[in-house]
C-alpha cells in the first residue's frame, strides 16, 4: 500500500532539455508551497516564479501549478513545477523541496507511486492505471493509440459491461436455489443458457482482441537461425533497412546475436540475428552458438534461413538435421517459417521444386512483402482494427481463465445435468477473475509488483 507521506519525484527523462518537470503530491501541500514560494498559491493557475535556495541566491525561474485535491492526477494535492530542463538544476530543485518539506515528511517518490495513489483514490482503475507505463512503453504509432484507449477507459468498459452481465446471470441462478423443484423450468423461461452463451461469445472476443494488444504491446522475439553463410546477416540488414550486421562471404562472421527493433504493419519486431549453427572448437565461435540456442529458446517466431543456391541445404541430411534440433528447442506452440534464401541465383524451375517454401533475395530484395505477410500470418496478427487496445500478459491470463470458469458453468447448466450450486460458483470464480483486471480482486503484493515496473515520478 502506498504512503500517507508527501513524495516527490522528477516527472520527466532524464538528460538534457528545455523543460523539467518536478512533481509533488501529498494530503495538505500548503506549507510547502508556502515555504517554496512565501505565498499560497490558487488552484490551477500558472504562476512566474524564482525558487531560492537557503542563502536567497535564485536557483531557476519556474512555473509553478498548484492542484487542489481531488482534482488532479493523484486524487491528492498536486505541485508541479516546470523547470528548466538541465540535471543538475533539477537535482538543486529537488534538494531544495526535499529541505524545505522536511517537516512534512517530503520524500522521494517510490516507482509508479503516483500513479498507483491515482488508483488507490480511484481516480483510475487498475487497467488504466498500466495503460500509462504501454503508453510511455509504446514503440508504434499502433501501440500509442492502443494505449491511448485502454487509458480513456475502452477495455476496462469493456470488461465491467461483461462483468456486469455475470453479475446478472448470477443474481438469477442464485435466487433459483431456494426453488429446487423448478430450477429447469426457471432457467429455461429465463434463457440463463443463451446469456451464458452471449457472455461467452463477447469474453471470446475480447480475448482475440487482448492477444493482438500483447502483439502491440510486447512486440515479436524473431530469431534468424540456419546454418553459416545462409544470409542471416543479409536478411537482418534488409529487413532494418541498414547495415546493422557485419555481412562477408566467409562463414561464421557472425559470432554473437546481433539485435535490432523495426516494425512490420505497426507491430514491434525485435529480430535477433544468430551465430550460423554448426560444430565448431572456436571457443568464441561456440560461445555464440550457445547465445544462439538461448535465443531460439525464448522466440516467439523463428526463422530457419536455408541457402536456395545449395543441393546439400535444399535436400541433405545435415539441413534436416538442423531443423528437427530447432524444433526441439522451440517454447511451445513457437511457429517457425522455413526461408530459402539467395533465390536470385536460382531459375524458376529449381524454385519450384520445394512448394510451399518460401523463396527471397536477401541482396535484391525479392519475396521480402511475401515473407513479411508470413510472418504476421505466423504469429496470428489480424491486422490493426479500430478500437483495438493494449493488453498485457496478465490480462490474457485472467480472460482466459475466466473463459475455463465459464466454459465449466455450460457444463453444469446443460439438459439433464444441471447442479445450481456449481453453476452460481463457476459465474462467481470468472468474475473474480475478470475483476482483477481493472484491479477490484487484487493481492497488495501482486498490486506492488505491478506499479514497481513503473518508472519513477510516474
Amino acid at each position: 500500500m502506498t504512503r500517507k507521506l508527501p513524495i516527490i519525484a522528477v516527472a520527466t527523462a532524464p538528460g538534457k532539455a528545455g523543460v523539467g518537470v518536478v512533481r509533488i503530491s501529498g494530503s495538505d501541500l500548503k506549507p510547502i508551497t508556502k515555504a517554496l514560494f512565501h505565498k499560497v498559491l490558487l488552484p490551477r493557475q500558472a504562476n512566474l516564479l524564482t525558487l531560492r535556495d537557503g542563502s536567497g541566491e535564485s536557483i531557476d525561474q519556474l512555473i509553478a501549478i498548484y492542484f487542489s485535491a481531488p482534482a488532479s492526477f493523484t486524487g491528492e494535492d498536486v505541485l508541479e513545477l516546470q523547470c528548466h530542463g538541465g540535471p543538475q538544476l533539477l537535482e538543486l530543485v529537488m534538494k531544495r523541496c526535499l529541505e524545505l518539506g522536511k517537516e512534512q515528511g517530503l520524500v522521494i517518490a517510490e516507482p509508479g507511486e503516483f500513479t498507483l495513489r491515482a488508483y488507490l483514490n480511484d481516480k483510475i482503475d487498475l487497467a488504466q492505471a498500466e495503460a500509462i507505463a504501454d503508453l510511455i512503453d509504446a514503440q508504434s504509432e499502433a501501440a500509442v493509440r492502443g494505449a491511448a484507449r485502454s487509458l480513456q477507459g475502452a477495455f476496462s468498459s469493456d470488461i465491467n459491461s461483461l462483468i456486469e452481465e455475470i453479475t446478472q446471470l448470477r443474481i438469477l441462478v442464485e435466487s433459483t436455489l431456494d426453488f429446487p423443484e423448478e430450477e429447469i423450468e426457471f432457467l429455461e423461461n429465463a434463457h440463463a443458457r443463451d446469456r451464458l452463451a452471449a457472455v461467452m461469445q463477447k469474453l471470446q472476443s475480447l480475448r482475440e482482441g487482448a492477444k493482438q494488444g500483447k502483439i502491440l504491446r510486447d512486440g515479436i522475439q524473431l530469431v534468424l537461425a540456419g546454418a553459416p553463410n545462409v544470409g542471416k546477416s543479409s536478411l537482418l540488414n534488409r529487413l532494418a533497412g541498414e547495415e546493422v550486421a557485419i555481412v562477408t562471404p566467409i562463414a561464421g562472421t557472425t559470432r554473437d546475436r546481433v539485435k535490432e527493433s523495426i516494425s512490420i504493419e505497426g507491430v514491434p519486431m525485435h529480430i535477433i540475428d544468430t551465430a550460423g549453427l554448426r560444430e565448431t572448437t572456436d571457443l568464441v565461435e561456440a560461445k555464440g552458438i550457445e547465445r544462439s540456442w538461448d535465443a531460439i529458446r525464448s522466440a516467439d517466431l523463428v526463422i530457419f534461413l536455408r541457402d536456395a543456391a545449395s543441393s546439400n541445404s535444399l535436400e541433405g541430411s545435415t539441413s534436416v538435421e538442423l531443423r528437427n534440433q530447432i524444433l526441439d528447442a522451440l517454447p511451445p506452440k513457437c511457429p517457425v517459417l522455413e526461408v530459402c534464401n539467395k533465390s536470385d541465383l536460382l531459375d524458376v524451375t529449381q524454385a519450384s521444386q520445394e512448394g510451399k517454401t518460401l523463396f527471397i533475395s536477401a541482396k535484391t530484395g525479392a519475396g521480402l512483402p511475401s515473407l513479411k505477410r508470413e510472418i504476421l500470418g505466423a504469429v496470428g496478427w489480424g491486422g490493426a482494427q479500430e478500437g483495438a487496445i493494449i493488453a498485457r500478459r496478465r490480462h490474457i491470463d485472467c480472460l482466459n481463465r475466466a473463459a475455463e470458469h465459464l466454459e465449466k458453468s455450460e457444463q453444469f447448466a446443460k439438459d439433464g445435468n444441471i447442479s445450481l450450486e456449481l453453476f452460481a460458483e463457476e459465474l462467481r470464480l470468472a468474475q473474480d477473475h475478470l475483476g482483477q483486471i481493472t484491479g477490484k480482486l487484487l493481492p497488495d503484493d501482486l498490486l506492488g509488483k505491478i506499479f514497481s515496473q513503473f518508472c519513477i515520478g510516474k
